[in-house]
């Protein structure tokens, strides 16, 4: 340890240039779209067994960002220190009530004047980091804002440590425990604090608070109306008459059509929505930017009908009744505005909108995909005028941003009963995380998402029996008894709302400070509805709270889905989604419990994410949205589309697929369709960029093979002889085995001398115009692939392999993947292949357990039985004095298929080796400790150590 840490300051301090290894480098962490601090933070807590954090400041938004570790920490039996400050009189009354709550945190405040520190110092068993800087306890400041920390790893006796333990224990003897008498007399000093406002504009972010109210403030477009509203300007004047605009939850479509309607000045408008209550709040919104004469905002709805407005509101199910269509012209209205037109489908819309012959048509919707095969995009001419997802809204500040907490449910599934879900444990787990995550601000105003009405009505008589005031609504209640029960929330006489899914959609209240979800995710569509119910902002809270109940559903995969946006269906972008810490942008953040995480973990490795079904219908999506049939390149392009991976899983090329899912049927040679499979399956995946380039240049009617390694050269790809060799090989299938060769049979290179040609087959389609089309989107899609690789090695770190690509990326002369048992040696290489959690019903002498012992180090065996096997003894010889390079493979079980994460290259520490003889069966093996010169990043480490 003390070498390995010589080493990391050596790079860190003295030569960057060293190559020594370097375990625990020094470490300057700048906030930004790929890292924060916030991450190494988690990291160092999930490892410790004691911490000391000193801040001047700590915000509710801050304090959540570790509310989920501190918990984990608790059932660990791990304890921590924290002091603050009153400096300022900057930290809010409810902060420290917030703190009262965490168990295993000892708090205290100091009252020293310009306390102004910032550290958090983490110990575990071997070493500790401590980090300094700039950060205080804010969720901006340890995720969004430009901050510099810098992060040192210490053993106990080094002299910086221990003047900081020597400080911060001199500053815990003086400062005062926190506890409620404090609290309370601190409040009555904060109440007469003057200055907070103009503290939190140069500690927080004030946008973050902003909600501006009609009757009170000059409402001005924020960036995505100011970009929307310039998109439907130019849109009409190419002479289109129709818009899509497909905008997040919560970033102001409404006020986005009013601005418009303001633009075109229209004679006579109409607002089209699904329910009255929608209808009254857009109309006082429209009156406000408007201005002018009320009588000239009218509704038709219901009991009100003023048909003579200037501004009509009106609920589709009214209007769409015959004698209701009939008070009006064809032409009356001039601008027509479709709220959620994701409804437009549906034939109470398409009446109107036949009916109906507007200047121009506005649509607008969070959700414009549909799962029952409707073409909302053909209902505005495929016109998509503007569109901003989640992500791009949490990163331009338009919505609050949230913290949420994936929760462990009690053993509840998809066919639980009602008495199952109100028993007294469960009722008492949920009351126990709704108050322990909470709430920004001082009145709880909460959403409750149950899987049921009947479950709605139990829960709001259990929770009357905890203190909360909730009343559950349903589908049977009257748009009169729903505002009212909207206005007790706003008001604060009531806690919590509580429906299965009434509010999806179509209800606009900012205040709502937390969102506790009790039903099973059945669609990432559903899930964003959900959550952006609480995602406006609102001048009484600085962020949302969400709280997810997980209990044993086959839909937890659909959790990471919704919250990172990835349509891909990926399933290791999903594993890495969950457990990594920049999944959601800016100050957000999203935390698992352990159980919880399990469950998703459990869903994603079970899920069938490439039916054909589902794969059609995204398919169907895309095609809707384009107007036409996507071609492989569009297909790969749009983020709302399955990774083609996926779809390759399920046919041999693109094309199969167009003729299984598409309506246009292409009758391809058999020639063809096997060539396309080779391409489709074995190049584009882009791990190597060399067979990319090789085809494109066949594609052009082939290279010399001096011309190619002047290419590679200039590209900075690799280029030796060995590497070209290797590549013709590729593509000529003689790399291939003869099962391969069969199945793919027609080469798409053929050498003559020193020029590289292309084989017949590839000549013949490329004087196809389609094919030749198709054959250039492949080079497209994989160049654009092989950015996601090293290019300059072989292999890249992390990222996932067969035992076929290691052959291949190696440069071995053929394919020997299933002569590779675990290990082998050749070619001067020496790949090793781990199944972590090894299938428990297979003989007794496979059941030897590799076990890494923390990142840097792996504790491995040889094969059973194999003691005196030549490559065991050649392994270390070799190793030791030829310097033979020993690569890492690893996969967490069997149900993740061939496919294994490259850990990089390994040393044997042969202080470690020793024959042992493993108890199960007898058998002699050896074992030894491998030291890994790249320790495993934390998100992968944490998802091999998961059960």
């Amino acid at each position: 340890m003390s070498k390995s840490l010589l080493n990391s300051y050596e790079r860190g301090f003295i030569d960057r240039s060293s190559n020594k290894l370097t375990a625990y480098p020094p470490e300057l962490i700048v906030n930004n779209i790929d890292e924060n601090l916030l991450s190494p933070i988690l990291d160092e807590m999930d490892k410790c067994h004691d911490f000391m954090i000193s801040v001047a400041f700590v915000t509710e938004g801050g304090l959540a960002t570790l509310k989920a570790m501190l918990l984990k920490l608790k059932e660990n039996g791990v304890r921590g220190r924290l002091i603050t400050s009153t400096y300022l009189n900057f930290n809010a009354p409810k902060v420290f009530k917030e703190l009262l709550k965490i168990e295993n945190l000892d708090v205290r405040i100091t009252d020293i004047e310009g306390f102004h520190a910032k550290g958090y110092v983490f110990k575990n068993s071997k070493y500790i980091s401590m980090f300094i800087g700039s950060s205080n306890l804010t969720d901006t400041a340890l995720k969004k804002n430009y901050e510099y920390n810098v992060k040192l790893t210490s053993l106990e006796n080094g002299e910086v440590i221990q003047h900081f333990y020597q400080k911060f224990e001199e500053l815990w003897e003086t400062s005062k425990t926190l506890d409620d008498d404090w609290i309370r007399k601190y409040k009555e000093i904060y109440k007469e604090n003057k200055g907070k406002d103009k503290l939190i504009s140069i500690v927080e972010d004030p946008s973050r608070y902003q909600y501006h109210h009609v009757e009170e403030q000059i409402i001005s477009p924020n960036i995505m109306q100011t970009n929307a509203l310039q998109s439907l300007k130019e849109l009409r004047a190419t002479g289109e008459n129709k818009g899509l605009i497909v905008s997040a939850t919560g970033t102001g479509k409404t006020y986005l059509s009013a601005f418009d309607v303001i633009e075109f000045k229209p004679k006579k408008m109409l607002f089209l929505a699904h329910r009255e209550q929608i209808l009254r709040k857009t109309r006082d919104d429209y009156a406000g930017l408007i201005k002018g004469d009320l009588n000239n905002f009218g509704i038709y709805s219901g009991n009100d009908k003023k048909k003579d407005a200037q501004y009509i509101f009106a609920t589709v199910q009214t209007l769409s009744q015959e004698h209701h269509l009939k008070q009006f012209n064809r032409d009356e209205f001039d601008y027509i505005v479709i709220d959620e037109a994701h409804r437009s489908a549906a034939n109470t819309y398409k009446k109107l909108l036949n009916y109906f012959k507007p200047k121009f048509l506005l649509g607008m919707t969070a959700t414009p995909e549909r799962t029952d095969d409707a073409d909302i995009f053909r209902l505005f001419d495929y016109n998509i005028a503007y569109e901003i997802r989640l992500q791009q809204a949490l990163e331009s500040g338009i919505l609050t941003s949230f913290h949420y907490f994936g929760v462990t449910d009690f053993e509840v599934d998809e066919e639980s009963k009602i008495d199952e879900l109100s028993e007294e444990s469960r009722i008492k787990n949920i009351v126990d995380k709704i108050n322990y995550y909470g709430h920004s601000g001082e009145t709880l105003r909460g959403l409750i998402f149950a899987r049921n009405v009947a479950e709605s009505y139990m829960l709001e008589e259990k929770l009357a029996g905890y203190g909360f005031r909730a009343k559950a609504l349903s589908g049977d209640k009257s748009n009169e008894e729903r505002e009212s029960a909207v206005k007790d929330l706003e008001n604060g006489f009531l806690d919590y709302l509580i429906t299965v899914d009434i509010f999806n959609e179509g209800v606009d209240i900012p205040s709502v400070n937390q969102v506790v979800m009790l039903r099973q995710t059945q669609s990432a569509i559903i899930f964003i509805q959900q959550l952006g119910r609480g995602l406006r902002k609102h001048d009484e809270k600085e962020f949302l709270t969400v709280i997810d109940f997980i209990g044993n559903y086959k839909n937890n995969y659909l959790i990471p889905v919704a919250l990172s946006g990835d349509n891909s269906y990926n399933k290791d972008h999903l594993r890495k989604e969950v457990l990594g810490k920049t999944i959601v942008t800016g100050a957000s953040t999203v935390n698992f419990e352990e159980v919880a995480k399990e469950r998703i973990f459990k869903s994603i490795t079970s899920a069938t994410v490439n039916s054909i079904r589902q794969l059609k219908s995204a398919f169907l999506n895309l095609k809707h949205k384009l107007g036409h049939e996507p071609n492989v390149l569009e297909f790969y392009n749009d983020l709302d589309t399955p990774d083609l991976a996926l779809v390759f899983s399920k046919v041999k090329h693109y094309i199969e697929f167009l003729n299984k899912v598409g309506e246009n049927k292409t009758n391809l040679p058999q020639r063809f369709s096997k060539m396309l499979h080779f391409i489709s399956h074995e190049i584009i995946d882009g791990k190597r960029l060399g067979e990319v380039i090789l085809l494109e240049h066949l594609m052009h009617g082939g290279i010399s093979i001096n011309q190619l390694r002047i290419k590679l050269n200039a590209l900075g790809l690799p280029s030796t002889e060995a590497d070209i060799s290797a590549l013709i090989r590729y593509l000529d299938l003689s790399f291939f085995t003869m099962q391969s060769k069969k199945k793919y049979e027609y080469p798409i290179l053929v050498k003559n001398g020193n020029l590289l040609l292309p084989g017949n087959e590839l000549k013949d389609a490329l004087n196809n115009k389609k094919l030749k089309e198709h054959l250039e989107h492949l080079v497209q899609i994989g160049k654009e692939n092989a950015k996601k690789y090293e290019q300059t090695e072989p292999l890249t770190l992390y990222k996932k392999y067969t035992r076929k690509d290691f052959c291949r990326l190696l440069n071995w002369e053929t394919d020997e993947s299933s002569t590779i048992y675990g290990y082998r040696e050749k070619y001067n290489t020496l790949p090793i292949f781990i199944t972590y959690h090894k299938d428990k019903t297979k003989v007794d002498t496979q059941l030897y357990e590799d076990e890494l012992l923390d990142p840097h180090t792996l504790h491995w065996y040889t094969r059973p039985g194999n003691i005196k096997d030549k490559q065991i003894s050649s392994l270390l010889r070799n190793h030791q004095i030829h310097d033979l390079p020993i690569y890492l493979f690893i996969k967490k079980d069997d149900d993740e298929g061939t496919d294994f994460y490259y850990l990089g290259q390994t040393m044997i520490d042969y202080s470690t080796v020793k024959e042992t003889t493993m108890p199960q069966a007898g058998k002699e093996v050896v074992t030894m400790n491998m030291h890994l010169i790249n320790p495993v990043e934390h998100e992968l480490y944490s998802y091999l150590e998961t059960i």
